[in-house]
């Protein structure tokens, strides 16, 4: 297949390093450019003027005339396999209850893992299907999935195995992570380590043994897991190879950040309660920071401190955090606005950070997340626009025409 008279191919790299700094307002362009696919992948791009049309009269020829062409949206931190919905607890924080009374009272992750455990593992990959080929139209073309809505043995294996039929049913590329530790259900609330115990020596070697997860994840947060539970999880995770990332400062300057690196963890998400101590612990490490914007907005919170970040020379990812509660949005365009309008991210950083920066955080970088010969032909094509700032200048606008995702529209 060759696509031609791309009016800007952007995210065009020979390099596919974490992005720092600076580096995350480059983004390198071609313009009037052709790319050519062969089966999945990616075999070779450049400018119109370099390419001679009668070598190609064999294939397919696609004409984006007035198009933008970028590398698919790379999403390494959601919760997308979940039951039901949550607007009741919607027109609560409406009504002012905050997200921690909510959960006091049994809603909350409590209230998704009750909706969860009475649902049948069909009609959960059925919900989660509608959701997944949503995000796909929306340019989603990697996608990371947690579990964590189970919260017993059997419910979070259900959770599992339905990610991983989606994955095995859909083309894109999804990474599972196992979060047992998201919250602790009522009947361990007298005796928290127990459940600690249960997600270590029961729920950990399940999950091993069926080989149906990438990394292990925790809720570090007062009120849920605190450093002591977390590093049991870590420990146990680690006998069984799988990597960690963490749910870290989310409602309050908790310490996970710090844990994060000390522990060399993938990735620490979320970053809403951030000091100068925590940028400059991320700083050096190996560890990313991978901001989840849509649930500061849906929850009313601060906004993770990206222009702080950024400034200071750490690179960050971007994620949607799709879930029932704090997020129940996996549109990355809309991702891209509040990163820009909320974040002060240039279009450039915020698209960076959910492609070849998203990549690194769920570790796809040698395939996805930028146009490099070699990778996937993970692409989206907009509708015609004049710049690239306009994606999240007009916030409220589908300009995403079409997606590829493994050389297939």
């Amino acid at each position: 297949m060759l696509i031609t008279n791309i009016k800007t191919l952007f995210g065009v790299r020979e390099e596919t390093k974490f992005l720092r700094g600076k580096e995350m307002a480059s983004l390198p362009a071609i313009d009037n450019a052709f790319l050519q696919v062969e089966e999945e992948e990616i075999i070779r791009y450049g400018s119109m003027d370099q390419l001679d049309l009668s070598e190609f009269s064999d294939q397919e020829n696609i004409d984006a005339a007035g198009q933008f062409v970028l590398p698919a949206w790379c999403d390494s931190h959601t919760h997308l396999v979940f039951a039901g919905s949550r607007e009741s607890e919607f027109v609560d924080k409406i009504k002012g209850l905050s997200y921690a009374e909510i959960a006091q009272k049994g809603g909350g992750i409590l209230n998704s893992a009750a909706l969860l455990r009475d649902t049948d593992e069909e009609d959960l990959f059925q919900q989660s299907w509608r959701r997944l080929e949503a995000v796909r139209a929306m340019g989603t073309g990697a996608i990371e999935i947690k579990s964590g809505y189970g919260l017993s043995v059997e419910a979070e294996l259900k959770m599992l195995r339905v990610v991983k039929r989606l994955k095995e049913t859909s083309p894109l590329h999804i990474k599972a992570t196992f979060l047992g530790a998201h919250a602790y259900p009522m009947e361990y609330k007298d005796d928290p380590q127990a459940y600690v115990d249960l997600v270590c020596n029961e729920m950990l070697p399940k999950v091993a043994e069926e080989d149906l997860v990438s990394y292990v994840d925790v809720f570090f947060e007062k009120g849920f897991f605190d450093a002591k539970a977390t590093k049991q999880v870590m420990d146990a995770a680690q006998k069984y190879g799988l990597k960690g990332k963490l749910h870290a400062n989310q409602l309050s300057n908790s310490g996970g950040v710090q844990f994060g690196v000390e522990n060399g963890l993938l990735s620490v998400d979320h970053l809403e309660t951030m000091g100068e101590e925590e940028i400059k612990a991320l700083l050096g490490s190996e560890t990313i920071p991978t901001l989840l914007p849509s649930a500061a907005f849906f929850l009313r919170m601060a906004y993770p401190p990206a222009r702080e970040m950024i400034d200071a020379g750490l690179g960050v990812a971007l994620a949607t955090d799709y879930n029932p509660g704090s997020s129940p949005s996996g549109n990355i365009p809309l991702l891209i606005a509040l990163s820009c309008i909320q974040m002060k991210m240039t279009p450039e950083e915020a698209i960076n950070a959910v492609t070849i920066n998203g990549a690194h955080a769920m570790e796809v970088q040698e395939e996805l997340g930028s146009i490099t010969v070699g990778k996937k032909a993970n692409l989206i094509f907009t509708k015609p626009m004049n710049s690239l700032a306009y994606l999240p200048y007009s916030f409220g606008e589908n300009l995403i025409d079409k997606v590829m995702v493994k050389g297939q529209f």
